[in-house]
């Protein structure tokens, strides 16, 4: 796998500037280690990829993923990794997979766009097509890695309410609120903007449950966590969860 691996490093390289760089550093509050290369540009070396090794099977495309992973120096090499199992996840591998990005989350994410990307693009497209696993990452919440933390919130933002097929998937409300009774004093502060962003999502379709939640923990949210909660909501409700 080594020789695709290092293709896909050149490739990456070829669309890399500094001025793309000092841009991609500007969304983090931390230094990340940045090639320069853009969404749209790893978009492109991924689809150029696949065209090019048509003959690959899924478990090779997986096998290749893990070599990058595990040889990725820049986090443009993370996102790309993901990427290439997109055209995949929802059609093949078995359900063991989901142990594996447990596993990517632990050891290969080190920063919110990594976590989200994995989170809201590949496990979304596996997820969608296995929804009896979507209650299988409870556990994650758990992790000594606050980015396994964090992805057990954003992992379910897609799945609060879901049409699936010709079925709607709905998340247990319940489930949210443990998750979030759970973390609600994490000290991480991007697992604390997950729980803001799972309980904005929420409240589009349990927006009295969640209303109801925010002002029975009003003491222990953090005041950023309550302000991504409560983005969607009207002036008023605002207002009023704001000065409790």
């Amino acid at each position: 796998m080594q020789c695709y691996v290092v293709a896909l490093k050149k490739a990456l390289l070829q669309h890399a500037t500094t001025e793309k760089a000092q841009a991609s550093q500007r969304f983090f509050t931390h230094e990340v280690c940045c090639m320069g290369v853009n969404a749209a540009d790893i978009k492109k070396v991924v689809s150029e990829f696949h065209n090019t090794h048509k003959g690959l099977c899924a478990n090779e495309v997986l096998a290749i993923t893990e070599v990058l992973l595990a040889q990725a120096h820049y986090n443009e090499e993370i996102l790309t990794a993901f990427g290439l199992l997109n055209k995949y996840v929802k059609r093949h591998y078995d359900d063991s997979l989901l142990t594996r990005f447990e596993y990517w989350l632990e050891h290969y994410t080190t920063n919110w766009s990594t976590v989200d990307d994995l989170c809201i693009k590949t496990i979304y497209l596996f997820l969608l097509s296995r929804p009896h696993l979507i209650e299988k990452t409870q556990h994650w919440r758990h992790s000594k890695v606050s980015w396994c933390r964090r992805a057990s919130n954003v992992v379910w933002v897609k799945f609060i309410y879901r049409p699936i097929a010709k079925k709607v998937y709905q998340l247990d409300k319940s489930l949210v609120f443990y998750n979030c009774d759970v973390l609600l004093e994490d000290p991480d502060e991007f697992v604390q903007k997950s729980l803001g962003w799972l309980l904005k999502v929420t409240a589009v379709h349990h927006h009295d449950a969640v209303v109801e939640y925010i002002e029975r923990n009003i003491e222990q949210l953090q005041r950023g966590t309550l302000r991504y909660a409560i983005e969607k909501m009207t002036p008023p409700v605002r207002k009023r969860l704001l000065t409790l």
